[in-house]
């Protein structure tokens, strides 16, 4: 891959890493504030899905901010955009679409196949 596309991905994976970990501690904050009391139960029953809904969010953000910091290091050590499976390049398109990504399409095709097989 060119240095200059190597750049790209990098500079596009730091600045989402940073949104990412802004709207954690925005998160963190939000949730150390004192209880409310809300005298309607289904107040309370909307506020806690709400919150849940936001966790739930978070959660998946998380497990982002983990695959974004591997693309960094496989960026590092110049292994961003080989495919783990048959090691050959991953497209330039199939990056931006999706840039943590570690298979090419083929291969993440056919994994999708198995697990559609086994029900997984």
């Amino acid at each position: 891959m060119k240095k200059e596309d190597l750049d790209f991905f990098k500079n596009l994976l730091d600045d989402r890493l940073h949104e990412l970990l802004s709207n954690a501690d925005s998160t963190v904050t939000g949730m150390t504030k004192p209880k409310e009391n809300f005298p309607d139960p289904t107040d309370r029953a909307a506020h806690e899905a709400e919150r849940n809904f936001e966790l739930r969010i978070r959660d998946r953000e998380h497990k982002l901010i983990k695959k974004i910091k591997k693309a960094l290091v496989r960026i590092g050590n110049q292994t961003f955009g080989v495919c783990e499976v048959c090691e050959e390049q991953i497209s330039i398109k199939r990056l931006k679409a999706r840039p943590v990504t570690t298979l090419c399409i083929d291969c993440k095709t056919r994994e999708e196949d198995m697990e559609k097989a086994l029900g997984v």
